[in-house]
């Protein structure tokens, strides 16, 4: 199979800043249980799987749904400040939410007038499930490598709160069958949050981060294995685990092929999904676990801004010279890996 464009490598591009916002209002599996007591009593389920199956015990929610938007703003100041990088340098500003109150106009604008970028700065949504933020990097870096922007600023806020509510409404019906339940149990780990960051050239910015380059690969024909919207996500969790992990080690082999080399790297930043899709990933491509970091535990799958929130919370734990491989998969199937340089 000829490659293609699917393996890519990047001249002169750093991550200068990453940061995250993180939703207010702490929602255990706990409180879910409770809520779920009758359905779980009905169906014979024990309490508890979201923590044993999952590894989820709580994730994040805003004080009100369409404050995703609010959190990227909040986020994309701090990655500014965090870069040293004024807003009317930007000169690309990409919304990778998967979460969006309508059709039109984009996410994209609201977040730009909310940071007070200026007009030089063009803004779109990518919209690519769980891996739209490492899309948006790619597309970011190949334009700084090509000179046409010096600056980009990445950003995703996620809202879950109306797929919770609306997943356990219908998981609470009377007549709520097991194998329903099972096909809804992945909307419970879902959380919101937001992050943002910096891309920049590397050349100006020596204390930057070298985003090297990397891979990506698709298997489209599992397009319907995980749908959602804001009324809930219907997952086919077998069928996704599966496909996954054999796209997930198709990627990992090709880019073998072509000239990275990845099995010693320092952390891999994965997205963060649960207990079962790490520790699968993990062991099909023979990982040392110690070496990824993770933040379902506590906040869910946070969506395409999982990732980057996951690499902001470690950043203090790297040192200069460090290896990272970022990991994402999103539903559809399409995975990316990325591979920077602290």
């Amino acid at each position: 199979m000829a490659n293609g464009n699917a393996t890519f490598r990047h001249s002169n591009v750093a991550l200068l800043g990453l940061t995250e916002t993180l939703a207010p209002n702490e929602v255990t599996s706990q409180e879910f249980d409770e809520r779920l007591a009758d359905t779980l009593s009905s169906l014979n389920l024990p309490q508890g799987l979201l923590q044993r199956v999952a590894g989820v015990y709580a994730r994040r929610n805003w004080d009100e749904p369409h404050q995703f938007a609010d959190g990227a703003i909040t986020a994309g100041k701090k990655a500014l400040a965090e870069a040293g990088v004024p807003p009317d340098a930007i000169g690309l500003m990409v919304n990778t939410s998967v979460t969006r109150e309508h059709l039109e106009p984009s996410v994209a604008v609201g977040v730009h007038a909310g940071i007070g970028l200026g007009p030089q700065a063009m803004n779109f949504d990518i919209a690519n499930a769980c891996l739209g933020f490492v899309n948006g990097m790619t597309l970011a870096a190949n334009m700084i490598d090509a000179g046409q922007i010096e600056y980009a600023l990445i950003v995703a806020g996620e809202d879950a709160s109306r797929v919770q509510e609306a997943t356990l409404r219908r998981l609470n019906r009377p007549d709520i069958t097991r194998e329903e339940y099972l096909n809804e149990f992945a909307s419970l780990t879902l959380g919101s949050g937001a992050a943002a960051a910096v891309l920049g050239p590397a050349d100006k910015h020596p204390e930057g981060h070298r985003i090297l380059g990397g891979i990506t690969r698709a298997a489209t024909q599992h397009h319907e294995l995980c749908v959602g919207d804001h009324n809930g996500m219907f997952t086919d969790t077998k069928g996704l685990l599966s496909g996954g992990m054999e796209l997930v080690v198709a990627a990992w082999e090709e880019a073998h092929e072509t000239g990275w080399d990845w099995r010693e790297m320092d952390r891999y930043v994965m997205h963060q999904v649960s207990d079962v899709h790490t520790n699968s990933i993990t062991k099909a491509a023979n990982l040392d676990p110690d070496r990824i970091p993770v933040s379902y535990p506590e906040l869910g799958n946070v969506g395409p801004a999982s990732l980057p929130i996951t690499l902001s919370r470690e950043a203090e734990n790297l040192k200069p010279g460090d290896r990272i491989l970022c990991m994402g998969v999103g539903s559809g199937l399409n995975t990316a890996m990325t591979e920077i340089e602290w």
